[in-house]
């Protein structure tokens, strides 16, 4: 199964969006409150509803990026965030996304790449983040029949970012919703700088 644009568009206009909490996330939304700099570089890929980004926008941060293959999902956002920067928001492929942040947050995209494309992933996230940039956010520490959601755990994810990033937190999530409490890792992740940089 492709998992492309066609396949999220189709499951936003057939409303199958349960991954949805409809909210911010709690994990993302106290770390960013920790963050003195409103003027960060911020991406948001495979965005969806991006409650995160419109919590972010809500408290001043300025640069926040939002990016969603499905053209669906922006247009939605569009419509009930109608004041945020239509020129951060963007419809395409976070693997041919080009740029450079000071933060990228990590909330259900992962799970929902094919397991086959997490290297890619984590190359990705490397290429994108300026020096000193910071990954955060969640995974799921869970398995998975089928997927998407595309499950894993704390020790998949060491071994596959830590030969790109510095691991600074790995470690269960203390605010998750009560559906996936014990089930999700908080991660803050920086680049590392003698890894050579991937096209």
């Amino acid at each position: 199964m492709e998992l492309g644009r066609e396949y999220w568009n189709q499951r936003w206009l057939e409303q199958q969006t349960g991954w949805d909490i409809g909210s911010a996330s709690a994990p993302l939304t106290d770390f960013a409150l920790h963050l003195n700099n409103r003027s960060l570089r911020i991406l948001i890929p495979g965005a969806g509803n991006a409650w995160e980004a419109e919590f972010l926008f809500r408290h001043g941060f300025t640069h926040v990026h939002v990016l969603d293959i499905a053209p669906q999902a922006i247009a939605a956002f569009q419509t009930r965030v109608p004041d945020f920067p239509a020129a951060q928001l963007i419809n395409g492929d976070f693997f041919a996304h080009t740029g450079h942040y000071d933060l990228i947050l990590e909330q259900t995209f992962f799970c929902a790449l094919h397991p086959s494309l997490r290297k890619a992933y984590v190359q990705k996230m490397h290429s994108l983040l300026a020096p000193g940039g910071t990954l955060a956010g969640v995974l799921f520490d869970a398995g998975f029949e089928g997927g998407p959601p595309f499950g894993g755990s704390a020790a998949e994810y060491r071994s596959l970012f830590e030969p790109y990033f510095e691991l600074h937190t790995l470690e269960t999530a203390r605010n998750s919703i009560q559906p996936r409490a014990g089930r999700e890792v908080f991660i803050r992740f920086t680049p590392r700088a003698n890894v050579s940089p991937v096209n």
